[in-house]
């Protein structure tokens, strides 16, 4: 059988499995019994790809089928600093899974030009979890969070930006009513100190944040960002999702609230 390598951001961690992406997905949204649920984010990742960190040459005595023969869906390889080792260009599709087994597969493509100036509201994915505002646009944001000459750093990351709406341009006015974020007044005051006071590019709005995502707030898409570079993985356009992608959309505006 074959022996693919998944790395997951929620939680961290590089699975060797059996499974085809699409039923990787579904077994580890769900579990084999349906008795547990929860959203599952991974990357394909290149089957060439070799680390001694993560001891990838052991997938294959590892991965192995069970006595009966069926496949092994998942043989953690790594469930630590897993997101650090693999190089972005090892990095295949982006699979994002609802907490009831629907998948989207996302393909990489170019980074988007730099939108207009104007404020920012980002969910760090993995491997840590706040919920920041920014003056920065998604570039930057990703060279300011791995420039290790800044006293908080990490090696790599994986964020989305988020929909702020009317509260980008006008953080005291905006229209704020199609935003499902729990308290909005602390989120104004955030903004609004970046806008008039705080010296910082950025002010993290909730410190530990769960790192499941209502996906209809995600503004473009999926970015991932070391020292070497920016990969960016956008969601399919609004009409996309609500006809091809109909279930999967469906599926991911019921089943969780941010």
């Amino acid at each position: 059988m074959k022996v693919n390598l998944y790395l997951s951001v929620i939680p961290e961690a590089l699975i060797a499995s059996h499974l085809a992406p699409e039923e990787f997905g579904n077994y580890y949204a769900v579990g084999s019994q349906k008795r547990s649920r929860g959203q599952a984010i991974f990357f394909e990742v290149d089957p060439a790809f070799k680390s001694d960190y993560l001891r990838t040459a052991e997938a294959e005595t590892r991965c192995v089928p069970h006595e009966d023969g069926s496949p092994r869906r998942s043989s953690y390889l790594a469930i630590y600093r897993a997101l650090e080792h693999v190089p972005l260009s090892a990095l295949g599709k982006l699979h994002l899974v609802t907490d009831d087994g629907h998948d989207l597969a996302v393909e990489r493509s170019a980074c988007p030009q730099p939108t207009a100036s104007g404020l920012h509201l980002y969910q760090e994915i993995c491997p840590v979890t706040p919920r920041v505002a920014s003056k920065l646009a998604p570039h930057e944001f990703a060279e300011y969070l791995t420039d290790r000459a800044n006293p908080v750093s990490v090696e790599k990351i994986v964020f989305a930006e988020l929909r702020l709406d009317a509260l980008a341009a006008d953080p005291e006015k905006g229209n704020a009513s199609n935003l499902p974020y729990a308290n909005l007044d602390h989120l104004r005051d955030c903004l609004k100190e970046l806008r008039h006071r705080y010296a910082k590019p950025t002010k993290v709005v909730a410190r530990d944040t769960s790192a499941s995502i209502l996906y209809r707030t995600v503004l473009g898409g999926f970015y991932v960002a070391d020292r070497t570079g920016l990969a960016y993985y956008p969601l399919p356009p609004r009409e996309e999702l609500e006809s091809k992608y109909y279930a999967w959309w469906r599926s991911a505006n019921t089943s969780y609230l941010a």
